[in-house]
Parts: C-alpha cells; sequence; structure tokens
C-alpha cells in the first residue's frame, strides 16, 4: 500500500454488504477513506467479508471507526465491552500508575480487536477534557484535569501502537467546556485564547509528537474569531501546525453535523476544510453529501497528497492469551466499578 493518497474524502456505507453504487463510490478517485459504523455490523464473519470488499475495489482504502470504549463503541457483539474513559480516569487520583497500566492495556485490547480484522483505525482517544458541562463529551473524556489527561491518553496511545494502530486525538482544540452538542447545532465557546492555551491545549500541544491524526471540533472560539476550528486557518495552521508542531494527517469531523452547515452545501464545507487545512474530510450519513463532494474534488482538480502511510494498521503480533484475559478483566472491573 502506498503511504500517501491522493484521495480527499472519507465517506461510509449504508449497510452490511457494498452495494453497488457505494462500489462506484468507493472506487472513484476522490474517495481515500472509509468509517464504518454499528449498522455495517453483524457479526466478526460478516465485518471480516465486508473489510474484504472494501480492499478489494480499493486496496489502499484508509478504514476507519469509532470504537472509543463506553457509549461511543460501534462494534460491540463479538467484541470485548470497553469501559468509558471517564472510568479510567476516577481511578488516578488514588492510584495513577495502576490507571496508567489499565490504560494501556484498554488501548491495547481496543486496537487489537480491530488490527485483527484489518481495520486501520480508530477515531481515539478524546482529548477533551471533562468540564462537567458537555453531554456530548461527558465521561468520552478521560479527565477534567490537563496533566491526568496527558497522562492517561498517552498510555491509552502506548497501548494503541503496541497493536500496531496509529492515534488521532479529537476534538482540537477541545470540545470539552461547550453544553451544545456539534451533532445538533453549533457549539460556542467564549473564553479568551490564554485560558484556553492553559487546560484544553495542552494534552494536544504534549501529545502532539505521538498522534498521526487529530481531528478538529466543529466548535467556533468567539474571543478568538468567529469561525469554527475545522474551517480555521488560524487553529489548523498557526496553532497545530506551526506551533504545535503537528505532521500528521487532519481529518475534518464529520461535514454533515449541525455545526458544520454554516460554510454553507456539501461542496462549499469540503472547499472550506481543505482550505483551512484539513487534509481529509469527513461525510457520513448522508450519500448525496458524499456524491457531492466527490463531485467538487474532480471539478476542482486537488492534487494534493495525504500522508496516510503512518495510519496504516500494523499489527505486530496479537495479544497473547495472558495479557487479552488480563486486559478483559481490566475492562470487566472498569465497567462494574463505574456502574
Amino acid at each position: 500500500m502506498s503511504d500517501t493518497v491522493s484521495p480527499l474524502l472519507m465517506l461510509d456505507l449504508e449497510g452490511l454488504s457494498v452495494s453497488p453504487v457505494e462500489k462506484d463510490m468507493l472506487a472513484h478517485p476522490g474517495a481515500g477513506g472509509l468509517i464504518l459504523f454499528t449498522r455495517n455490523y453483524q457479526d466478526r464473519q460478516q465485518l471480516a467479508e465486508l473489510v474484504r470488499q472494501i480492499r478489494e475495489i480499493r486496496p489502499d482504502m484508509l478504514i476507519a471507526v469509532d470504537q472509543e470504549g463506553g457509549r461511543v463503541q460501534r462494534f460491540r457483539e463479538g467484541f470485548v465491552r470497553l469501559p468509558p474513559m471517564a472510568a479510567l480516569g476516577r481511578g488516578y487520583a488514588s492510584g495513577p500508575e495502576q490507571a496508567q497500566q489499565d490504560a494501556r492495556l484498554v488501548g491495547e485490547l481496543m486496537a487489537s480487536e480491530l488490527t485483527e480484522l484489518d481495520i486501520d483505525i480508530s477515531f481515539a482517544p478524546v482529548l477533551d477534557l471533562d468540564y462537567g458541562a458537555s453531554t456530548v463529551i461527558g465521561d468520552r473524556s478521560f479527565h477534567g484535569d490537563p496533566q491526568a489527561m496527558i497522562a492517561l491518553a498517552g498510555a491509552f496511545i502506548d497501548g494503541m501502537n503496541a497493536a500496531g494502530m496509529a492515534a488521532t486525538g479529537k476534538h482540537f482544540p477541545g470540545h470539552g467546556h461547550v453544553v451544545a452538542d456539534s451533532h445538533l447545532e453549533l457549539p460556542v465557546d467564549p473564553r479568551p485564547m490564554d485560558e484556553i492555551e492553559q487546560a484544553d491545549l495542552r494534552p494536544f500541544a504534549a501529545l502532539a509528537s505521538r498522534l498521526d491524526g487529530i481531528m478538529p471540533a466543529h466548535v467556533i472560539y468567539s474571543a478568538v474569531e468567529n469561525q469554527t476550528a475545522g474551517f480555521s486557518p488560524f487553529w489548523l495552521q498557526t496553532v497545530l501546525r506551526e506551533r504545535l508542531g503537528f505532521r500528521g494527517v487532519i481529518f475534518s469531523d464529520d461535514l454533515s453535523m449541525a455545526g458544520a452547515h454554516g460554510a454553507g452545501g456539501y461542496a462549499q464545507r469540503a472547499e472550506a476544510a481543505l482550505k483551512a487545512g484539513c487534509d481529509m474530510v469527513l461525510a457520513c450519513n448522508c450519500q448525496s453529501g458524499a456524491q457531492e463532494v466527490l463531485g467538487y474534488l474532480e471539478t476542482a482538480g486537488h492534487q494534493g497528497q495525504v500522508a496516510v502511510g503512518g495510519l496504516r494498521c500494523r499489527p505486530r503480533h496479537a495479544m497473547d492469551t495472558g495479557r487479552r484475559q488480563a486486559a478483559e478483566a481490566v475492562a470487566t472491573r472498569l465497567i462494574e466499578e463505574n456502574t
């Protein structure tokens, strides 16, 4: 597989197999990534066959899923039930070393179950701080303290890497302070830049060199500028690329989300995201929207190269039986302790 691709769209599928229309879309020169959802999963055998179909059409396709744990776990039956990341954070105060060991095991287990099926990435970890305000982030966050977040997310990344999976941090520069859900409306965070830098940006700054992907938030930071971070050259180029030195792939969050609607139609949203500094845009849950983006990419003649090599899954070896059992025990314990 090539370490770079010129296609710039990550799209999705409607069902358990690839339809004729979707086959044409996957073969389109503008498509470079595919994200899977719960509707695409029946059991492990069906998922393996689906991945085989995708690879047959496009061997270089970057295949992704949101398999964070807790309420954001797309594949459940036949997979280990993963705890929400906040369960790891709750144990950090009394036993930081144990909490980090647990985080590493859970990260390795999550990634191993996916790389075994030739799925490249889970969009994880969430690096948003938990302020107790955001319901959409909530227990998806490891912690509300930046230093605890860095320690736990860093250990989780170590586990992912041990299983041959790269990490993608989200949602830059931090979605945890706003109440509104960007899936449903456009959140506005009024805090000044120095407050964001002293808290929310710290995990991204500390872990930037260990991340191969970052996904920005559909949030406006109104004291900084009147534009969502995912459509902002300031946030993506000045802050993320120049100040933080991030060299990986910048994915837009889903362009179908309400937080992206202000940029116009799907073609306009894709154009705004790519011009701001995104390398690959996601258009999900709307096949016509994805087709509109493909049409835009074709007519606009985008020639950019996306450095996806660091995001390809590289399974080194399966988790040995003892380590997998230990990881499953940790996951079960954390769920029971936090139920």
